[in-house]
């Protein structure tokens, strides 16, 4: 008998919200995070403005303070994400077979706080002045091994790390775990800090990121022909995913299924997609195959759309590869990022939430700043206003650096 994989819990941190409600709200209601970067003094860079996740304190997500100091903000991100989306879940893992239990929570880059600071350190004052946690504070893996750590999880953990594509390869590879049976719950997701100077400037050199700076809630502009670069954002997005009798058993809260899961390479350029989006294409196949669903079964695409001139194009050319003729006869396809900004690592499992929250509410969160689409962009993305739709089934793009491609495909829970 097959096993089902259904999504009892999550957990978001992100620039327009630290709460799910928070998150919701300010989503369905185009409300932007973008703003002036507040953490270090960007005088010198050509982008000035991210998406940043303010008046966060990380020490009641931990057992004390001195553990949250000496935590990575990435791994602060990510226990807070992961404590919510536990809560969020009601599991209790001191109940059941902890070996039965998985942690798969993955960084794009991991502690670059850490690492930024401490070479300073290294080299400003002395070797033996830097710090005896710089290695597992800054090591990437870190974030899934104190949350196993926190919960007594004894079963599959592991960091993935394919830059933007992170937190679909995590969800997805934990939801191929629980299919083959060697786990009954796991939690995944991804967690990103990459807004420090070394972030800013290694993205801006490549002329990646959004110059918008005097009106930066305009800056994150997916599919619009004005167009001119990513804005890096912050945050965690975090799912407690289960085998749907062992969440039955437990009268869990099902919130969707998590009903198939596809990945696959462009083999073509370090940073640039493929341009006619045959690996985001096979990507989105696979995944429709494993969930044993049609094209025109899918009413909604959650977009990587990240506001790049070329990403952009290459994603809506994948969209039509793969639906036909119903890309644009019914299909919507909104970008998120274009008022949380990219998350890198974290993007995936954030915008899994807002797709589940599309289905269950029935409402397409909008792509704002969507004033003119590119003539190459010829999708409806809904754009500015949130719009009414009951979802058959969705799909939650990632795609990153690297050529790594993964979709992750949702539907309404039936029992």
């Amino acid at each position: 008998m097959e096993r089902r994989v259904v999504i009892t819990g999550m957990g978001v941190v992100s620039p327009i919200g630290c709460d799910l409600e928070t998150f919701w709200s300010n989503l369905r209601s185009g409300v932007s995070g973008v703003r002036r970067v507040e953490a270090f003094d960007t005088t010198e860079y050509k982008c000035k403005i991210a998406g940043e996740v303010r008046d966060f304190n990380p020490e009641p997500f931990f057992n004390n303070p001195k553990d949250a100091r000496r935590a990575d903000r990435y791994t602060q991100l990510a226990m807070a994400a992961a404590k919510m989306a536990v809560a969020h879940s009601g599991i209790d893992f001191q109940v059941g077979d902890p070996f039965r239990a998985g942690v798969l929570v993955g960084s794009g880059i991991g502690g670059l706080e850490t690492l930024t600071n401490e070479n300073a350190v290294l080299i400003q004052r002395s070797p033996s002045r830097v710090s005896p946690f710089v290695i597992p504070m800054m090591i990437t893996n870190i974030a899934s091994g104190m949350i196993s750590m926190e919960y007594g999880i004894h079963g599959p953990n592991m960091c993935i790390v394919t830059a933007c594509t992170t937190a679909n390869n995590s969800i997805g590879e934990a939801w191929r775990i629980i299919k083959f049976g060697d786990a009954d719950v796991i939690i995944a997701g991804g967690a990103e800090a990459s807004i420090l100077p070394m972030g800013m400037a290694g993205f801006g050199n490549m002329r990646a990121l959004s110059c918008r700076n005097d009106a930066p809630e305009k800056a994150s502009r997916p599919f619009d022909k004005d167009r001119d670069g990513f804005v890096m954002g912050e945050g965690a997005g975090v799912v407690v995913i289960e085998e749907l009798e062992h969440a039955r058993k437990r009268g869990a809260n099902i919130l969707c299924e998590l009903a198939g899961y596809g990945v696959s390479a462009d083999a073509y350029h370090l940073t640039s997609p493929h341009p006619e989006g045959i690996g985001a294409s096979r990507c989105m196949e696979n995944a429709l195959r494993h969930a044993k669903l049609n094209p025109d079964q899918v009413d909604y695409v959650n977009a990587h759309g990240t506001s790049t001139t070329m990403g952009d194009v290459c994603e809506t050319r994948a969209i039509k590869r793969t639906f036909g003729s119903h890309a644009k006869n019914g299909l919507l396809v909104s970008s998120t990022k274009s008022m949380t900004g990219h998350l890198l690592g974290a993007a995936g499992g954030v915008e899994l939430a807002a797709t589940v929250f599309a289905i269950r509410e029935g409402l397409v969160p909008p792509t704002i700043n969507l004033d003119e689409p590119d003539a190459e962009c010829d999708l409806d993305y809904v754009p500015h206003q949130p719009r009414e739709a009951k979802l058959r089934a969705a799909v939650s793009n990632s795609f990153g650096f690297g050529g790594h491609n993964a979709s992750l495909v949702v539907t309404p829970f039936q029992g």
